[in-house]
This record gives C-alpha cells, sequence and structure tokens, in this order.
C-alpha cells in the first residue's frame, strides 16, 4: 500500500493525514511498519544539520549521545551530560518543522532511579523532543513502561549499546550465537509489551535482526544490522565524511565533506594571506559625500 498526498489511510486503528507539511508523529511512524514504508532516521545536533535534514525528508532525526564524540571530541558517549544534550536538542528543535525528534538519554540520566530518570525525560521532552531513546533491555522495563503510561513515548535500543558495550562486552557483533539471538529476540518483544513504539537494532546479525522485525509489531530501526527491516539510522557527520576520527565498515560514506571543507578553509587562508580577500565584491564604501564630510571633520580637528 502506497502513500498518496491528501488522502488519509487507515491501518490498525491507526488514521494519518498525507499532508506535504505534516508534522510526523508516533503513529506516523507505526503506520510506515504497517504499510511496509521504511523509515529514514539521522542522526544530527544542531539547527543547520536538522534544517537540511527535515528538508530532505527525513523521517525521525535522534539527536543522539553520540554528540559526545562528534560534536564535544570526548573519547566516549558516557561523557556527555544532561545539560549538554539538551542544549543540542533545543537546536535540532528550532531547525525542524517536519520530522519527529527523538532525544538519546545519556549514560547516567536513567540509571540513578526512577524519578530521577522520569525527571531527565520530561527535560528532554520539554527541550523540544517529541520522544526519548534509552540504552537497554530487561534491566530498563520498568522504566519504559512508566514513561509509556505518562505518554512520553520511548525508542528502545538493543544489541551493541555503546553507553555500556566498552565496559560489558567490547564492540563485537551481537547476535552471533542462538543463545544471544534468542535474549535478543525476547529484550524486544519484552520492550514492545513495556510499550516502546519503535527499538533500534545495532551491530546484529542480519538473520536475528530480521526475525525481531518480523515478530515485532513495532518498527525495528538498524544500524550495521543488515537491509531486512523497517528503517535505517546513521550519523550524518559518519555519512557526509565529516567525522575522520573513526570510519567504521557499516558505514556508507555519501560525501568526503571533510576533504571538501578542507580545501574551501585553505583556499580563504590563502586568499587572505595573500590580499585576494576581500575583494572589492566583498567591500562596503561611503557616499562619496559623507566621506567629504568626513575629511572636513578630520581637517576641522586637527587630526586630517
Amino acid at each position: 500500500m502506497e502513500y498518496k498526498k491528501g488522502t488519509e489511510l487507515e491501518v490498525r486503528g491507526i488514521r494519518i493525514p498525507q499532508t506535504g507539511n505534516h508534522k510526523t508523529t508516533i503513529d506516523d511512524i507505526r503506520m510506515k511498519k504497517a504499510t511496509g514504508n521504511r523509515i529514514t532516521m539521522i542522526t544530527s545536533y544542531d539547527y543547520c544539520m536538522a534544517k537540511i535534514c527535515d528538508m530532505a525528508n527525513v523521517d525521525i532525526i535522534l539527536v543522539g549521545d553520540s554528540a559526545a564524540t562528534v560534536m564535544m571530541g570526548y573519547e566516549t558517549t558516557r561523557s556527555i551530560t544532561m545539560e549538554e544534550m539538551l542544549i543540542f536538542c533545543k537546536a535540532v528543535k528550532n531547525g525542524t518543522r517536519r520530522a519527529l525528534i527523538v532525544g538519546d538519554m545519556p549514560f547516567g540520566s536513567y540509571q540513578s532511579g526512577s524519578e530521577n530518570a522520569i525527571s531527565n525525560a520530561i527535560r528532554f521532552i520539554q527541550s523540544g523532543c517529541d520522544a526519548v531513546k534509552i540504552e537497554g533491555g530487561i534491566e530498563i522495563i520498568d522504566f519504559v513502561k512508566r514513561l509509556s503510561e505518562l505518554g512520553i513515548p520511548v525508542m528502545g535500543h538493543i544489541g551493541l549499546m555503546p553507553q555500556t558495550s566498552s565496559i560489558k562486552h567490547g564492540f563485537s557483533l551481537r547476535g552471533g550465537t542462538a543463545e544471544e539471538a534468542m535474549k535478543l529476540i525476547r529484550e524486544a518483544k519484552t520492550l514492545e509489551e513495556a510499550g516502546a513504539f519503535s527499538i533500534v537494532l545495532e551491530k546484529v546479525t542480519s538473520e536475528v535482526a530480521r526475525i525481531i522485525s518480523s515478530k515485532s509489531e513495532i518498527p525495528i530501526i538498524g544500524i550495521a544490522s543488515g537491509v531486512l527491516l523497517d528503517g535505517q539510522v546513521l550519523v550524518l557527520q559518519d555519512l557526509l565524511g565529516l567525522y575522520t576520527d573513526f570510519r567504521p565498515r557499516f558505514v556508507k560514506k555519501y560525501l568526503n565533506l571533510s576533504e571538501i571543507i578542507t580545501n574551501a578553509v585553505t583556499a580563504y587562508g590563502n586568499d587572505v594571506r595573500s590580499g585576494r580577500f576581500p575583494s572589492e565584491a566583498h567591500t562596503f564604501h561611503m557616499e562619496k559625500l559623507q566621506q567629504e564630510h568626513l575629511m572636513k571633520l578630520l581637517s576641522t580637528n586637527g587630526t586630517a
């Protein structure tokens, strides 16, 4: 079933008007799963990039905790704070009109007790996010359920979980054994039953990812987990070739923007040093009469 602009569809009791400037909702994302339309999700952190993603018709903009490494230069995602994340969320909100905005709850913002976790989730919503994303499986189920009951949409995240993977298991592939696969399948189903509206699968074998997607009523969005899912997510700086500290195999680089920008900044520096910039085209002048008046004033004051 294809969407038709200006029409309304109903699948599994979900109605969604199809308009060009329609603000994407949780029901829209669920509808994508129901109708077989794949979801596009981009991780972005600032006004300019969010505006570009929104104009490019991206379904979901994730304000990821990867801002720790990509934007702040920290060594791990665990270093970023709530205050820093909320600044990025506000910037993305200002650049977004249509896409659903999901805020990534950073390490430490939901492990220190239910009340504190709920308070932090609310701060994300108040900063312009439409939903929050939380890493974890069975251990966060009660929190996911509580947030869902309070009307705060939750996106789950299982498989490789960057916030804790380096501590527990490293960054190896997940779902390589039958036992590990069963654990992931159970976690996905439990998150769905707790009220999660979607789940991110990171670096999971494609066979296991396909099974999870086929058994789930909610959209399963993959990163490094194969094509047989309901959607995909990449960090914008990765696909643009801006972030060069780490180049994972699963990223498709659509542009080498780092090289392009480096060349542009180098050319600017050369122009400044040689006097080619600013040229006459970039220069402003006084009107001739005002210039003559200024010279008279300077002469009168003895400074000409």
